[in-house]
């Protein structure tokens, strides 16, 4: 087992492997190149691109497998019932965090963004209000649009004393005031994109006390749970007990954690009798929409592939801290708070007077592509978003290249 920074690069300076409990070889930057998915093909070859939310690591080996049996038989037609989805989730979840899932209360749904859009038409409809706290995941705003809901927003705060050491805390008093002023649904982002916060035990027994006393649904999208590291572990809101399954409901897939986004498939999951009955009004065909071949890669990750995942978060736990050892040494005005969840840095470049859109700037003097910050919110203006599910050669040479234009 290697310790921390201890790679083995090849004669490639971009190629990299680590052990874990499986190896994942991370591809060359040739290789790289030749992808198909939009993260490789937005800019130009001469751009490192770390916008978008999915890894470089190769597909865990239980999903490719299935998907070439699949693939193999001609077996690409629609997506009918998949009896395997509930259990393969609820094992998962029990392994994981200790989590009791209902089998039968697991839904398939197309993604993570058609799930919520049609939670909301359950749950608001237009003109109901929907409370969420920027800066947030920017598709929160689509969503919410699409649906034509009254948006809520109650921002975060910037806090550099935060008890998780995210920089950002809680507005509990702006919190309450919207909930006491009337709104149908609170959204939320958990573990939270883009500050990589993961919500404690308290932070969501805040919430659900709230939303018992005020009689509002609380949506809990938890895609990137699995990618959580132990120095915070996430807690699943529906774990936390009856109260918790009275206001609920918890939107999931396998799409970041074992980098299928584009096979679509998530899952929605309820904990109580009454709203898995009212989640009876979901149009049938969330279901039917989702991708055959994404179904059972999801249930194949849920149920076979725990050894590739701690894998991932092992290289990922290295790069984070990569990340804090390269901006202290080469570019220390970045401001950087090292994330509890995922594979995405939230970066402060308000001292590099780039601008309210330094990710802008970076692209034309750096040659480096990352997400910019007020895509996500007004206080995310000055900030981009980092992804660092790659090598430790991309990142650093990505810094780097934000070091030689200052």
């Amino acid at each position: 087992m290697p310790r921390r920074g201890d790679y083995r690069l090849t004669n490639d300076k971009w190629h990299t492997r680590i052990m874990g409990a499986n190896l994942i070889k991370i591809p060359a930057i040739s290789e790289l190149l030749t992808r198909r998915s939009e993260k490789w093909r937005a800019f130009p070859n001469d751009v490192l691109p770390l916008p978008v939310a999915e890894m470089d690591f190769p597909v865990a080996q239980p999903i490719r497998e299935v998907l070439l049996e699949m693939i193999n038989n001609s077996d690409l037609g629609y997506l009918g019932n998949i009896p395997e989805m509930g259990p393969a989730f609820a094992g998962f979840a029990q392994r994981r965090w200790n989590w009791t899932v209902n089998p039968g209360y697991v839904r398939v749904a197309t993604d993570v963004g058609v799930a919520v859009v049609e939670l909301l038409r359950v749950f608001a409809g237009p003109k109901n209000k929907v409370l969420i706290s920027s800066p947030v995941y920017q598709n929160f705003y689509t969503w919410i649009n699409e649906t034509k809901v009254e948006m809520v927003d109650v921002p975060f705060l910037v806090d550099c004393l935060a008890s998780d050491g995210t920089g950002w805390s809680h507005d509990w008093d702006g919190i309450e005031k919207a909930y006491a002023d009337g709104i149908s649904v609170h959204l939320i982002c958990s573990p939270h994109n883009p500050l990589g916060k993961v919500y404690s035990s308290a932070d969501l027994r805040r919430i659900i006390a709230l939303a018992k006393k005020y009689k509002v649904i609380v949506i809990s999208d938890e895609i990137h749970a699995p990618l959580t590291f132990k120095d915070q572990p996430f807690i699943p809101l529906l774990s936390l007990g009856d109260d918790a399954a009275d206001i609920g409901v918890s939107v999931t897939a396998a799409s970041k954690g074992w980098n299928i986004a584009g096979l679509k498939c998530a899952i929605v999951i309820s904990q109580s009798d009454s709203l898995h009955n009212k989640l009876n009004e979901l149009p049938p065909a969330m279901h039917y929409r989702a991708s055959l071949l994404g179904a059972f890669a999801t249930v194949a990750a849920f149920e076979k592939g725990e050894a590739w995942l701690d894998a991932a978060l092992e290289i990922l736990d290295e790069n984070r801290h990569l990340i804090s050892k390269l901006i202290s040494t080469k570019v220390p005005a970045i401001g950087y708070r090292i994330p509890h969840s995922s594979y995405l840095a939230w970066l402060d470049l308000s001292n590099l007077n780039l601008g309210e859109d330094p990710g802008l700037a970076l692209i034309e003097k750096a040659k480096v592509a990352f997400n910019s910050g007020h895509i996500y919110g007004q206080l995310g203006k000055n900030h981009v978003r980092l992804n660092f599910a790659t090598s430790p050669a991309i990142i650093t040479e990505a810094i780097e290249r934000i070091a030689r234009v200052l």
